[in-house]
This record gives C-alpha cells, structure tokens and sequence, in this order.
C-alpha cells in the first residue's frame, strides 16, 4: 500500500512539473506571437522576400516590436507580408514608413526592419499597405566581388605585361628607359634647351645695354609701369 501511494505522489508531481512547463512555454511562444497583447496588423510588397518565414521578427528603430503573420504570393513577381505590430509602437509608426529586409546577425535569422518615416506624418492605420525598400541579396554581393576580383586580375595581367616590355626594351618608352644612346640623346637635348635658353636671355641682357635699343626698352617699361598704376587707381 505505502508503494501505491509513494507511486501516485511521484505522479502527481510528474503531472504537476508537466502542466507547469506546459503552461510557461505556452506563455513564451504566446508572448512571442504577440497573442497576449494588443496587437494591430500592417503589410507590405516585396520582389524577394530573401528566406523570410512566417515568425520572423520585425524591428522597428533595432526593438523587436511584431512578427511576420503571413506571407503570399500576389503575383509572378510580387509577395505580400503581413506583420502583427504591438498597438503601443503605433504612434511611432508614419504612414510613409518603408520596410526592408534584412538578417538578425551575419548569418542569422531574417527580420523585417521598419525605416522611421519623417516626423510630423500621420500615423498607420490598421492593415495598412507601406513601401518597401528592395534589399541587396548576398548573391548580387557575391558576384559584384567576383567581377570586381577579375577586373584586379586583368589589370594586374596588363601592368605586368607592361613592365615586362619596358623591361625588354620595347617600344618607346621600353627604349627610353632601356636604350642607353636614346637616353644620351634625351639628356644631351636637355643640356642643349638650358643652354639656349642661358643664351637668349644674355642677349636679352645685351640688347638692353645697346644704345639704340635703351631708349625702346625704357619707353616700353615706362608704359608698362603707367599702365599699372591705372590698373591700381581703377581698382580703387
């Protein structure tokens, strides 16, 4: 008899233990779906919704404030997602609000963010429609990345290929850097340029001293100096 009864306690607590975490998970999920709160119900169109699921999160300014309720196919190109949102973020909610999708983490969940629209707006309204903003996939990143990695790799194929010929001596500037006459040459105009600019401005210098060319030179000058002061009268 004593085993009987020590058996129907432990089952009783069993049953007891059983209904409790029953009842607290029921309470979590419930609280999760928003059932325990007063709710109201938002939607909007999306060209790919990106793996969204129905029990998704949705965030509005990074506090999760609702779930994804439902998602359908409108048409061959567009999906409609409903939201439940907690009545109290109403307020906070514009009607030129735009949802976006994105993900909870690098690789977690996706989630529904609500962009703020601007201030001074009316607010929603129950089972609104609000724009959207089309997300970038991780497959138009992946292949931006591949096309930007084969432009480095051709560039990097062709200044290699220049550096070979220059270094090969071919075409002009190959020859320019390789050729040691062309080189001399190169320098020896050089040394030619400075040398007849050296030249001119001595006979420059000369012809101001030549009497017959001092008086032009100084009425040239002396006009030039009339000229500026005038400048300087006009400008004041």
């Amino acid at each position: 008899m004593q085993n009987k009864a020590g058996n129907k306690v432990r089952l009783g607590v069993f049953v007891t233990i059983s209904i409790g975490l029953l009842i607290t998970g029921i309470y979590f999920i419930g609280n999760r779906q928003q059932l325990f709160s007063h709710t109201f119900h938002i939607s909007a169109i999306f060209k790919d919704i990106s793996g969204l699921q129905v029990g998704n999160n949705v965030r509005y300014s990074g506090i999760n404030v609702g779930v994804v309720e439902d998602i359908e196919q409108v048409t061959d190109s567009t999906v409609k997602v409903d939201m439940q949102i907690n009545e109290s973020t109403r307020k906070f909610i514009k009607k030129n609000a735009k949802a976006t999708i994105g993900s909870d983490g690098l690789m977690g969940n996706k989630i529904i963010s609500i962009v703020p629209g601007v201030p001074g707006q009316e607010e929603v309204s129950d089972n609104d429609v609000i724009g959207t903003i089309q997300p970038v996939s991780m497959d138009d990143i992946l292949s931006r990345i591949k096309v930007t990695s084969e432009n480095f790799a051709n560039m990097s194929g062709d200044l290699s290929a220049i550096i070979k010929n220059i270094h090969e001596g071919k075409g002009t500037i190959g020859e320019l850097f390789m050729d040691s006459t062309m080189a001399k040459n190169v320098g020896q105009a050089m040394v030619n340029i400075k040398q007849g600019a050296g030249g001119f401005e001595r006979n420059m210098d000369a012809a101001s001293h030549n009497f017959l060319l001092r008086g032009y030179l100084k009425k040239k000058q002396k006009k030039e100096e009339q000229k500026k002061e005038e400048e300087k009268k006009n400008s004041k």
